[in-house]
């Protein structure tokens, strides 16, 4: 699900910012594009990684999580246990892009000036997150274990 949700989340605007004379959405990606034109550089690249390399590793690990208690891995139990570790710990940071959204549409709020409004991609970056979350959460890290022990009891059996 989460993965369904990220989708939209980088298709629509993640800020609708209007100023007195014209409107501009702006998703994650081109805001980020835009930052780097103007030379905020360092600033695109957290961007950059924060929404989107690091979703995609989220993505990527609970997968891959999930699929090495099922099918046998070369992976050890002491990697993949590391990794489950990483992306529960990743979990809690991942709404930092929401709070930054939410901060500036609080902020800068000029009357008819200027303003900054969240966009659709918002909700959907959040419940990816939510669902990224949820889904870490499910997993049980036993499960690693209990993989080991069942091949370690194979072995002996053979």
């Amino acid at each position: 699900m989460g993965a369904l949700c990220y989708i939209p989340a980088n298709v629509f605007p993640m800020l609708r910012t209007q100023t007195l004379l014209h409107v501009e959405e702006s998703t994650i990606i081109s805001g980020a594009v835009e930052l780097a034109h103007h030379g905020a550089y360092g600033i695109a690249a957290i961007i950059l990684f924060a929404s989107v390399v690091i979703p995609l590793a989220k993505f990527w690990a609970v997968a891959f999580l999930a699929i090495s208690v099922k099918y046998p891995t070369r992976v050890s139990t002491h990697k993949r246990q590391f990794l489950y570790e990483i992306v529960e710990y990743i979990g809690r940071w991942s709404m930092i892009d929401i709070f930054v959204v939410a901060i500036l549409s609080a902020l800068v709020q000029l009357k008819s000036l200027a303003s900054i409004n969240p966009g659709a991609a918002s909700i959907f970056f959040a419940l990816s997150v939510v669902f990224t979350m949820l889904s870490a959460q499910a997993f049980d890290s036993r499960m690693i274990w209990d993989v080991q022990a069942k091949q370690g009891k194979r072995k002996r059996n053979d």
